[in-house]
């Protein structure tokens, strides 16, 4: 198994570095600095600190790795990374509110039978790491949409720099119109694909629709692909606006 890993990771590493050249290498290590990152996530979470903060301290990691690490256009970079943090705040209210509601938190039926005389309770707050899971779901998605915008911007202000902020922002919104759908599709069928095989039960097991909506495995993925969709579509008028913000503070300063 691990064999197949390296070797995939091989291939796309080679990938990368002939299409990308040193940006792809630099992406490639963002790539598994934030695989590390996750990784400490959880082994903090195991040894009982608060999942919240770490959530947030974490957020903000991932986003700069990506952000930072993905494009060299600092007048890019900067931008994405305030208005993804500002996106990251907003829908992290929304997954402690959703959580609380839906009460998908912990682990579902279909667990049961692994479990089977095991303890669940380790003194791990399922609540909290409910949100937390759910938040760095988001983060991908909000950082891929923030970065095309914002680079999408500053090529338009390259070939006309005396643009006003007014006709800036209704550009960015534009670029934004043209990357909600295909950003969208690639959320939905990363959801779909992910629970294919889940479904495949579902329908061995003749669950009806019902059954499979309020089923806890469901709604808890559901819930972070919602989670991703408005974070994706808030992230665009919020980029714009920063990119206004910040490309007219630099104009003032230079």
């Amino acid at each position: 198994m691990m064999s197949s890993i390296f070797a995939l990771s091989l291939v796309l590493l080679v990938i990368m570095i002939s299409v990308g050249h040193q940006q792809g290498w630099t992406s490639f290590i963002s790539m598994w600095l934030n695989f590390g990152a996750l990784i400490l996530l959880l082994t903090l979470i195991t040894w009982h600190l608060p999942p919240l903060v770490l959530t947030i301290i974490f957020s903000i990691l991932v986003l700069s790795i990506t952000i930072f690490m993905g494009s060299d256009n600092i007048k890019a970079t900067v931008p994405a990374f305030y208005a993804s943090l500002l996106t990251v705040s907003v829908t992290m209210i929304l997954v402690i509110i959703t959580t609380h509601l839906a009460m998908a938190y912990g682990f579902g039926m279909e667990d049961s039978d692994d479990l089977q005389g095991m303890s669940v309770a380790f003194g791990i707050n399922y609540i909290q790491v409910s949100i937390a899971i759910t938040t760095m779901a988001t983060l991908g998605a909000i950082a891929e949409a923030s970065i095309a915008i914002s680079s999408g911007m500053q090529e338009v202000l390259q070939k006309h720099p005396d643009l006003r902020p007014s006709p800036l922002f209704i550009t960015g919104m534009h670029i934004g119109h043209q990357i909600i759908g295909t950003a969208l599709n690639t959320l939905f069928f990363g959801f779909f694909g992910g629970l294919l095989s889940l479904f495949t039960w579902f329908a061995g097991l003749h669950y009806s629709p019902s059954m499979i909506i309020n089923n806890q495995i469901m709604v808890n993925e559901l819930d972070e692909v919602l989670i991703s969709f408005i974070g994706v579509l808030i992230s665009v008028p919020f980029t714009a606006w920063i990119t206004c913000i910040y490309s007219k503070h630099q104009s003032i300063n230079s």
